[in-house]
This record gives C-alpha cells, structure tokens and sequence, in this order.
C-alpha cells in the first residue's frame, strides 16, 4: 500500500517525500539554538513548506552522539508549543522526533501525523502510547543510546543485524496493535556506526526497501560525510544530496533534511526521469 494516512492527511510514498527538520533544542549538531523560539520556529516552517517539504520534523531532544538526556518536562516544553502553532498555521505533516510516550500522547491530540522514533518505541511505555495515539511510527535503529552509540561500533554483518532488528520492532509493534501499514523504517545512519557501516547500509539500503516498507533516511550533514569529503557541517550539502540521490535510486521514499528546496528539486528531477524511462 502506497498511500499512508499521517494524522488526516494522505500522501503517496510511492513519491519521493522530503521531511524538513526543526529542532527546537539549544545542542543539536548542526542547527542547535537556531529554532528554539516560537516565532523563529514558524518562520523556519513556513519556509521549508514553501520549498516543497512534505513533513515538518519537530525535535526537543538532541540525539547526537554524546548528547546529555533532558527530563521529559523540558522536552514537552519545547515540543508541544510548537506542534501546535504549525498544526494551527499550516497544512503540513507533523513529524514528532521524539522517544517519550507523554510526547507522543500529547503530540497526537495536537494533530501530529507521525512518531519518528530514533529508539524504535523501546523506551518504557512508548509502544501501549504510540499504539493508543494511532498515527504511522518511523522505527529507526540505534545501537545503543545517544550518550554511548559511538562506543561499540562492532556487527558482524551491520545490515543483516539492522534488519533483523528493525523486524524484530515490527513484530513488536504488530502484538501492540500497530499494524504494519502504519510502519515505516530508517536503517539509522550515523546512529552506533562507523564510516565503513554507513556506506555499506546506504549501498544496501534496497535490501530495506524490499521488506514492504516505505524507507525513510536521515543522513543531512552528518560526520559520515564530513569524514569522506573533509567537509564541516555547513559545507556538507552537496554530499548529503548525493547520499540521499543513491538510496532514492535503491527504493528510499521519504529524506529527513537540514536543505528543503535542493532536495525537493533532486528527487523531482530524478521522479520524472525514472517514471518516463
């Protein structure tokens, strides 16, 4: 099924999607403290729909490596406010990127659309509260957590065991009452991996897109790219449009991204040449 319904509003994963990041936090990598008022934040949205951004994805808690955890407080605090404010402003999806079932919960009543889940519903509870919100979830894999992922960068074969995991979630998720087309997965570039296991998931991110879900891929401005380019995070654009442009040719549909309007023009050109070949 190609068609998801995200909170009320359908859109066609059998097209290419691209899901504009906002974080309202004052420490993530690479737009940290950018977006953490109201205003700058609806300014943000407003520009990144205006680029062609499918989804707006609102974060309150940093996932980059070594990050320090928040209380849950602190994050519905800068999450809720402005999920609402979009939802009464504009016509948009509201990605909520968060692991915490009150988020989740209070998310959904305010009219988000989907729960993008670095942890994979894992955290205690959020698999009865995504269940209970009813909206589609994006499992991501991440070995690890976000204070330590970095640490144990060992698999025997990363996408075998990322896949068996990411199945594994599913079938959680189905014996929670999420049925299966409500789900969409991220292989979790960048998230407990080394250089070497990005480029491998990446090159086999068909192998993904074959288990019937649509494929999501958050890899914008990431260190990967900085190792093989020598690039620092603002300079990392064109290396993140030429990731994102081979796991689009691979069967990935919707691209979590720092740059809306390069990537919404990309995967429109490489849509139309792919449907009149």
């Amino acid at each position: 099924m190609s068609v998801m319904n995200f909170g009320g509003r359908s859109l066609d994963l059998s097209l290419p999607h691209v899901m504009g990041i906002l974080n309202v936090t004052p420490d993530s990598f690479s737009d940290g403290g950018s977006y953490n008022s109201l205003d700058l934040a609806l300014q943000q949205t407003g520009k990144m729909i205006s680029e062609g951004a499918s989804f707006i994805d609102v974060g309150g808690e940093s996932t980059r490596p070594g990050a320090t955890p928040i209380s849950v407080q602190e994050e519905m605090d800068r999450v809720l406010p402005v999920v609402e404010a979009i939802k009464q402003r504009f016509d948009v999806v509201v990605s909520v990127d968060t692991s915490t079932p009150s988020v989740m919960t209070c998310s959904a009543r305010l009219g988000a659309g989907l729960i993008n889940d670095v942890r994979a519903l894992e955290r205690e509870g959020a698999i009865d509260a995504a269940a209970q919100a009813g909206l589609p979830v994006c499992l991501m894999h991440m070995k690890g957590s976000p204070g330590t992922m970095q640490n144990d960068l060992v698999y025997d074969s990363v996408v075998d065991e990322v896949a068996a995991y990411l199945m594994a979630r599913v079938a959680a998720c189905e014996v929670a009452g999420i049925h299966r087309d409500k789900l969409i997965l991220d292989p979790g570039v960048g998230f407990g991996k080394s250089l070497e296991h990005n480029l491998t998931l990446l090159n086999h991110t068909v192998d993904f897109a074959r288990k019937g879900f649509p494929v999501l891929i958050g890899l914008s401005r990431k260190t990967m790219i900085g190792d093989v380019l020598g690039a620092s995070v603002e300079n990392r654009l064109y290396g993140s449009m030429g990731a994102n442009a081979s796991t689009y040719s691979q069967g990935a549909r919707i691209f979590r991204v720092h740059d809306v309007k390069p990537h919404v023009e990309m995967l429109e050109l490489m849509y139309r040449i792919e449907r009149e070949s």
